[in-house]
């Protein structure tokens, strides 16, 4: 990885991103591509990615729109090289009922619906090609202390003490984004009171190149396959069952796991360690000032049901550099407008849709339960709008 001794540039720069995560490192890439300069301050120490390791628990289901901005900046085939998993077929269900829908690849005539990737791999397969970037100096482990903004730019001060100034301070920085802190701009949270168990676990049965999917009245259970033939596990829980469940012994917690999953693919025979991460819906307010953008989580987050997180924050990125690209000044507001118009909307539909299908399967009214299986089953026999759903989800 390269840092800022190992490059003798000058401190100014087109553009500073604070975050060297996933869609961070995606958007210093695009930018690097049209010939701007870019600092990106990196707070972690990303690792090497070591294949025979284990699975990371964090993974991401990255859709084909994603799988377009990697292949531009070249770095697809380095994911593909190193971890990654298709899914060909898509299948949800009803736990308290016999509503079903399945989405397959062929009925499109794609060769996937997008493709499994832990997050580690996506994140190093980046930080390489940061590394090999002329345009790209990384400070990292370093940490954005302050920034001021005037006229002429952004004065940027590390907690090292180095000074760098640019036209342009993007927050690519998380839920927690210290950009959106310091900027003092305002974020509107949901707090879900769930959060999000991971896992990797190996089932009796392989995962058939499928992601699935059981939504149950205390949140969906999805079991997302992995390129050696184990699942990636997310379940959504409440809480306080989320506490119970981590503190099983894996005996007690595969047998759980199996039944809350209905055995769709028979026993777990394999589990690997449980870590749990609070579920949030948030939309800040607004996602660009003068000199200043937010992107990805720093921007909004959204309920995981669907796997859509990280390909909004992708959109985002690729939606930003299309709008820096040619700008003259990169932190002029007339220049990131259009990347706030173009963006929120998209993002506000998904994430109030997301919350929809949270409330309509928390349900467990007789009538309710009667009219969502009857509408998924409808739904899963109308082909011609069940391709447009996934499309659109696919970003084709």
């Amino acid at each position: 990885m390269s840092s800022s001794n190992s490059k003798q540039t000058p401190t100014h720069y087109d553009v500073i991103i604070n975050g060297g995560g996933m869609v961070g490192a995606t958007l210093a890439c695009l930018l690097a591509q049209s010939g701007r300069k870019i600092a990106v301050i990196e707070a972690a120490e990303i690792m090497p990615f070591d294949s025979d390791g284990p699975f990371d628990l964090r993974v991401s289901a990255i859709s084909r729109a994603s799988q377009k901005a990697f292949e531009k900046i070249k770095a697809w085939d380095l994911m593909l090289s190193k971890r990654a998993s298709p899914y060909e077929v898509m299948e949800v269900w009803d736990a308290e009922g016999d509503g079903k829908v399945r989405f397959d690849a062929a009925d499109l005539g794609e060769p996937d619906l997008g493709h499994i990737i832990e997050n580690s791999v996506t994140q190093s397969a980046l930080a390489e090609l940061m590394a090999s970037e002329d345009n790209i100096v990384v400070y990292q482990p370093n940490k954005l202390k302050k920034f001021e903004v005037d006229d002429n730019g952004v004065e940027v001060i590390l907690d090292h003490g180095e000074q760098l100034s640019a036209d342009l301070i993007v927050g690519a920085d998380g839920a927690n984004s210290v950009v959106r802190q310091l900027a003092g701009i305002e974020v509107t949270v949901d707090d879900y009171a769930q959060r999000g168990l991971v896992a990797t676990v190996k089932t009796e049965h392989h995962h058939q190149y499928t992601a699935w999917q059981r939504f149950q009245k205390t949140g969906p259970l999805a079991f997302l396959p992995l390129a050696d033939g184990s699942c990636s596990i997310v379940w959504t829980l409440p809480s306080d069952r989320t506490d119970y469940y981590l503190s099983l012994n894996k005996t007690d917690f595969k047998q759980a796991l199996a039944e809350a999953f209905d055995h769709k693919l028979g026993k777990i025979t394999k589990v690997s360690d449980r870590a749990a991460f609070p579920l949030r819906g948030s939309q800040a307010t607004p996602y660009v000032l003068e000199r200043i953008a937010l992107i990805g989580d720093a921007a909004h987050t959204i309920h995981p049901l669907a796997g859509q997180g990280v390909n909004l924050g992708i959109k985002d990125a690729v939606e930003l550099a299309n709008q820096l690209s040619s700008a003259n000044d990169c932190g002029r507001l007339k220049t990131l407008r259009p990347y706030e118009r173009a963006r929120r909307g998209d993002n506000v539909i998904t994430m109030r849709a997301m919350e929809g299908f949270r409330l309509l399967f928390g349900h467990s009214a007789s009538p309710v339960k009667t009219v969502r299986n009857f509408g998924m089953n409808l739904f899963n026999q109308t082909p011609m709008v069940k391709n447009k759903v996934i499309k659109r989800a696919m970003g084709l």
